[in-house]
Parts: C-alpha cells; sequence; structure tokens
C-alpha cells in the first residue's frame, strides 16, 4: 500500500428505523496512522468499523478506498475455534505468509508457552483476547480495525497489547473502537468522537 492510499468517508448516513446513527459523516483514514472511535456505547463506532470492512451498508453517501485493500480485524467477540490452540487459530488467519517459528515467535510477546498449545477453549478471558489481537495483527492488512481491543485485559497485559499494536500498526491504517479515553492517548491515536 503505498502512502498516497487513503479511505474517504464522504456524507456518510445511516439509520435504524427512526435511529440516527450517521448524518453525514465525513472522514480521512491516512495510513500509517492509529485511529480511536470514542464515544457512548451506542453511538455508531461498531457500526462504523462493519461499514469498514464491508459487513454492513450505509443508506446514502460513499466510502472510497475501500477497494483492494487487505483487511483484518479484532471484533467484539474473540471470534475463535475453541478447539484449536492459539497458534493454529493465528495459522488460519496468516496462512503460509509467515512461518511457524514467526508465529511462535510473535505469540510468545503476549501469550505465556505455556498456553500456546492448548485449546483455546481452555485458555482465560484474556489469552482469548490476546490470541485474536495476535491473529488479526501478523495477518497481512493494510486497514486493521479493532473493536473494543483491550477488554477484559489487566493492566499489565494491556501495556503489552498497547505496545504490540503500536509496533505492527506501523504503515497501515488502524481503526479502533474504544470507551476508554486514555486507550487513545497511550496509543498516541487521533481521536474521531462520534
Amino acid at each position: 500500500m503505498s502512502g498516497t492510499n487513503m479511505i474517504e468517508i464522504r456524507n456518510l448516513c445511516k439509520t435504524y428505523g427512526d435511529l440516527v446513527i450517521f448524518d453525514h459523516l465525513d472522514l480521512t483514514l491516512a495510513p500509517d496512522t492509529v485511529y480511536c472511535l470514542t464515544g457512548a456505547s451506542g453511538i455508531g463506532k461498531t457500526t462504523l468499523l462493519h461499514m469498514l470492512l464491508g459487513l454492513e451498508a450505509w443508506d446514502s453517501g460513499e466510502i472510497l478506498g475501500l477497494d483492494g485493500l487487505r483487511t483484518a480485524a479484532v471484533f467484539q467477540e474473540d471470534r475463535l475455534c475453541l478447539s484449536f490452540s492459539p497458534l493454529e487459530n493465528i495459522r488460519m488467519a496468516v496462512g503460509k505468509a509467515v512461518s511457524r517459528e514467526e508465529i511462535l515467535k510473535e505469540a510468545k510477546k503476549l501469550l505465556p508457552p505455556e498456553s500456546l498449545s492448548r485449546p483455546a477453549a481452555t485458555l482465560s478471558g484474556g489469552q482469548k483476547r490476546r490470541t485474536a489481537i495476535l491473529r488479526a495483527l501478523l495477518a497481512q492488512s493494510d486497514l486493521l480495525v479493532m473493536d473494543e481491543p483491550f477488554t477484559g485485559l489487566d493492566d499489565g497485559t494491556k501495556e503489552l497489547a498497547v505496545n504490540y499494536v503500536r509496533e505492527k500498526a506501523r504503515g497501515k491504517i488502524c481503526v479502533i473502537a474504544t470507551h476508554d479515553m486514555q486507550d487513545a492517548e497511550v496509543l498516541n491515536a487521533r481521536r474521531i468522537p462520534l
């Protein structure tokens, strides 16, 4: 992805019945930048992320620059294959682009070594979350979308995860939905209040 590629959101409108979510929203998202969507629950953060991923339609307006972009995501739910280990869950997302040795090396940055070969069903909630983060960050992508990625992490593991996101998001457009204003600060992100 070249440095000139951007995502342009123009006059975006979205309603659910009588509820107006977006009324002519305009945004420009540039590469090599982390954006934090902030605002109260129900304001449209997840809806916007789903639109960027092509999972939800909008009523009018346009989103330009998505064609051909490789995307990766951390959803509100971890969406892991629970019978697979963290390493196997990551392998499914990255394919053959990343070697087993590299996956193992990267996984050890966020997960204890003894958890790497166990079924995801046996992991703690925080370990599952970190597996979901690893899976998204190790996949080849131009656009990285993360919905409340640090939910359920204690302070120590959150700091590890935040630093990992900052490292791996370089060169990408990274859009993170969060209810925690401090996330934008520690990620050195541009805050987009909705």
